[in-house]
């Protein structure tokens, strides 16, 4: 029998301060690193690209649920950084000693068209790609859709897509010799664009709204979208732009911003047919996204050694472009985006900077603050 039952026992001793605020930090960033990892993260807006939609200085929260979340390609990592140290330009933040298959949990929803999505810069391709540099565009195009950009407009499967209420163009606008007040261009909350000659014509960057406010002013005598012609090569458009490809070198694109595809984007999958006409516009998948060898040899087509005249998917792939239409660099720039680079899904503004003001108080855009993405 033990007699010594009634002895108290010695209380714990108590953690000194320091051992606390070491435990809570502890705590805290391995919370902080979950939520930022498999829940939600913040992100800053640092180009004109989404226009009028998303204002450089918005900080959005992005879901990473919403499309499930994508397990660490490099889960060894400095917390709370992304590619590069903080205070360094290029000390890595990573460690490639461990390097983990793409594998994405399952999320609340698929991507759909019109939605607001960040991804890694697929072109990027000296770092693993959980490391690429961010980016956020709108998704116009989901796997098997046909896509093609006609005078400028969006067609999807043959029909006209639906416009972000607050997309811009360029557009040239004719005056009377006489230029624009300041207080008139951020009246309309027209940022982009200016004088192009003495004889009164501008090329401005506009919403529908504010083009037509534009139109009636007195000393404006037209206003005309400016469109590229369709047929016009243009060796910075997809796949032209790709100088890594083999199969360009015979086969040119004649396509350009306003007049483009039309294209059918990859879906896990499904197979096609593959051609001297069409494999420019799917080498990159089959061989960067979905590490196949390829060769051509005499017109003939060989994948990993084997002489082949189609191909099946195996990854969805996505078609991004930015809401400020003749200032994006977007899909119509590199291709399709591959399902392992999508990150999550912008979902509210934060917090907004406006970077231009002058008085303090009108430097934070508070009717932006707490507004949904959309």
């Amino acid at each position: 029998m033990n007699w010594k039952f009634w002895k108290k026992e010695k209380p714990a001793e108590k953690k000194g301060f320091v051992r606390e605020w070491f435990d809570a930090i502890v705590f805290a960033v391995i919370a902080a690193t979950i939520i930022r990892l498999f829940l939600i993260e913040a992100y800053t807006i640092p180009t004109s690209s989404m226009e009028k939609s998303l204002l450089i200085g918005d900080f959005l929260f992005v879901s990473k649920v919403s499309y499930g979340p994508r397990i660490p390609n490099t889960p060894i990592a400095f917390p709370f950084a992304h590619h590069t140290m903080p205070g360094t330009r290029d000390t890595k933040s990573y460690l490639e000693w461990i390097k983990l298959p793409y594998y994405r949990l399952p999320g609340f929803t698929s991507i759909k068209n019109n939605d607001v999505v960040v991804f890694n810069y697929p072109m990027e391709g000296f770092r693993p790609v959980d490391k690429r540099e961010n980016y956020i565009k709108r998704c116009v195009g989901i796997p098997g859709d046909v896509l093609e950009v006609k005078k400028r407009e969006l067609y999807i499967n043959g029909d006209m897509a639906d416009k972000p209420p607050k997309m811009q163009y360029s557009y040239d606008v004719k005056t009377n010799g006489t230029g624009f007040n300041k207080r008139v261009l951020r009246k309309y909350d027209i940022t982009e664009g200016g004088r192009v000659s003495n004889q009164g014509d501008f090329t401005l960057t506009m919403t529908d709204e504010a083009k037509a406010s534009i139109s009636v002013l007195n000393n404006v005598q037209s206003v005309e979208a400016t469109i590229a012609e369709k047929g016009v090569y243009a060796e910075y458009i997809f796949p032209n732009s790709d100088a890594e490809l083999k199969s360009t070198e015979s086969k040119k694109f004649f396509w350009n911003v306003d007049n483009f595809g039309p294209v059918t984007i990859p879906k896990k999958g499904e197979t096609v047919e593959l051609t001297a006409d069409n494999l420019p516009i799917y080498e990159r998948v089959i061989t960067f996204y979905e590490h196949n060898d390829l060769k051509i040899e005499e017109d003939r087509i060989y994948i990993n050694g084997i002489e082949s005249n189609s191909y099946t998917f195996q990854m969805d792939y996505y078609f991004m472009m930015g809401d400020n239409r003749h200032n994006s660099a977007d899909s119509r720039f590199w291709g399709f985006v591959p399902e392992d680079h999508i990150v999550g899904k912008a979902v509210f503004i934060w917090l907004s900077i406006d970077k231009e003001a002058t008085k303090l108080f009108e430097k934070i855009r508070w009717r932006r603050i707490f507004n949904l993405i959309n």
